[in-house]
């Protein structure tokens, strides 16, 4: 809480690699907020397309971290985060444009409830914006996550609502938050290099007590370059992480139960289909399981302490 205006305070952190197409109308979005930004870092991820002269040019509060390799997006983010001690911090992608009052409403909702560790904005496409992007994340009965409202009219989604989580591409999340749920140092588990980062995140905080909002009122405009290729168009190693991640967030978050007896039947079922077919079409991707078998036992690790500290949480009246 700033002392000279009684308000939050909020930073942003943005992770950036060959960025140079986005990240400007990223910052000016930033720096147009009618809610006042202590601070932006962006940390950048050894871009060799110009990003980091981009970032250069602008100044406080733009704080730059350049990197000799690429850290990840759950490494970047996490080196942003700790350099930032707002009540708020607003995890951002460089190809989102906020509109002004983006950090606004998003504080004003998750002020109203302070059991809200995260929210997000409507996030419409950037070349359709009659279509929505995301609403934050859900899950389908599989447990596989996906981004709420795509593809939908953006007319439909003007109703605030509890999701189970929030992308991010524009995610804000509570100090108090990150503080509960990081796991070593970590908020975003850096085995996870990139990717459904997110998803685990908002399953922990879920499994913590914390509540996430989507806040139709904020609203921003997703570019999605890298998806407009299809999946052949999207390299390898991220396909390889995508892949490999899905893994570590159930052996990291989904509860044991009596529902294991339909899910794993259902969960084997969609893998087997999914594994023959990147037999035959995708071979590079079997390079994802000697990663999953090396890092089974670091994932149960980290499941045996939030299962633990789910556990020790006083149940609520």
């Amino acid at each position: 809480m700033s002392l000279s205006t009684g308000r939050p305070t909020v930073s942003v952190c943005i992770v950036t690699f060959n960025s140079a197409s986005d990240i400007e109308d990223c910052l000016h979005g930033i720096m147009k907020q009618s809610f006042p930004v202590a601070s932006v870092v962006v940390v950048d991820n050894a871009s060799q397309d110009g990003t980091v002269d981009r970032v250069s040019r602008f100044g406080p509060p733009v704080t730059l971290l350049s990197n000799a390799v690429n850290n990840g997006f759950a490494g970047g983010q996490n080196q942003a985060i700790a350099r930032t001690d707002s009540d708020y911090v607003l995890v951002l992608n460089p190809d989102v444009t906020l509109q002004p009052d983006y950090i606004a409403r998003i504080v004003e909702a998750m002020d109203n409830d302070p059991e809200a560790g995260c929210a997000t904005g409507k996030l419409v496409l950037a070349e359709r914006p009659d279509v929505m992007d995301s609403a934050g994340l859900a899950l389908h009965a599989d447990r596989n996550a996906y981004d709420l409202a795509a593809g939908q009219p953006a007319s439909l989604w003007d109703e605030p609502r509890e999701v189970f989580g929030v992308s991010g591409a524009a995610a804000m999340y509570r100090r108090a938050m990150i503080e509960d749920i990081s796991y070593a140092g970590q908020f975003f588990d850096e085995d996870f290099f990139a990717y459904k980062e997110d998803v685990d995140v908002a399953w922990r905080a879920r499994h913590l007590g914390w509540k996430a909002l989507y806040a139709p009122a904020a609203r921003a405009v997703h570019r999605r370059g890298w998806k407009k290729g299809g999946r052949q168009a999207v390299p390898l190693a991220v396909r390889r992480h995508s892949y490999q991640n899905r893994f570590f967030t159930l052996i990291k978050n989904e509860p044991a139960g009596l529902h294991w007896f339909w899910l794993l039947p259902l969960i084997a079922v969609k893998e087997t289909a999914k594994l023959a077919y990147i037999i035959v079409r995708e071979p590079g991707l079997l390079g994802s399981w000697p990663v999953i078998w090396r890092s089974l036992r670091p994932m149960l690790r980290k499941r045996r302490w939030l299962f633990r500290r789910k556990l020790s949480i006083p149940v609520k009246n």
